[in-house]
């Protein structure tokens, strides 16, 4: 088998700018990989995942409890594993993804009270990996930004490519909760956490990269 490595974050934490930063570092340094990205919009596998966060089924994103809106996006990556990635990973590839099964444990299992999440939690593990067969991670990274410096940075991001929020990234209080579920999750799991703002500062993008690499790298290394 392969290794498959997760970048994972809330709304606005810029997983896509630290999977791109990483995407080319492996290249520059000739390491072959093969990268995801989920979930896949283009996909007929994710219809039920574009009318889930464009309102289809309320506006509230409780109105779809955690363990129907996980199904959704785990038939996405598993129509994902079957049709374009399996032979690879299985082959001994290094996949490298921006969001994962880890994006479910952030999202839907902050609509589980908190006693129940860690029941969640195996559930979510347990659908995925043993019943529907996915690969589990041997990384994930967890890019920790408080929300309201994210939310700062998805407003611009909004203005700048004239795109909308769907309704995760309208509603502060399920970003708050967010937030804080990713870390409970990274603590049951044993994800690596990597802080973007230190003291008050936001850190460049740079510096978080060199850390998140760092981490990358002992991965890739087996130690």
């Amino acid at each position: 088998m392969g290794k498959l490595i997760v970048f994972e974050g809330t709304d606005g934490s810029g997983k896509s700018t630290q999977f791109e930063l990483l995407a080319k570092r492996l290249e520059a340094e000739s390491i072959a990989f093969q990268r995801l990205r989920f979930p896949q919009y283009e996909e007929p596998s994710s219809a039920l995942i574009r009318m889930y966060l464009g309102g289809a089924f309320g506006d509230d994103p409780e109105a779809v409890n955690a363990y129907a809106a996980s199904t959704f996006y785990a038939v996405d990556r598993y129509a994902s594993y079957q049709r374009v990635w399996k032979d690879y990973y299985q082959d001994g590839g290094l996949v490298v993804s921006d969001r994962y099964t880890t994006s479910n444990a952030v999202h839907q299992g902050s609509k589980v009270p908190e006693a129940e999440r860690a029941e969640f939690f195996r559930w979510l593990y347990d659908l995925e990996y043993d019943r529907m067969g996915l690969p589990r991670p041997d990384l994930v990274v967890l890019l920790d930004m408080p929300v309201e410096v994210s939310e700062q940075l998805m407003r611009k991001r909004e203005q700048s490519t004239g795109t909308h929020a769907d309704i995760h990234e309208r509603d502060e209080a399920y970003l708050e909760k967010c937030r804080a579920v990713a870390r409970q999750a990274a603590e049951y799991y044993g994800w690596k956490r990597v802080s973007c703002v230190q003291s008050g500062t936001l850190r460049s993008v740079e510096e978080i990269h060199e850390e998140v690499f760092s981490i990358v790298r002992t991965c890739l290394k087996g130690e």
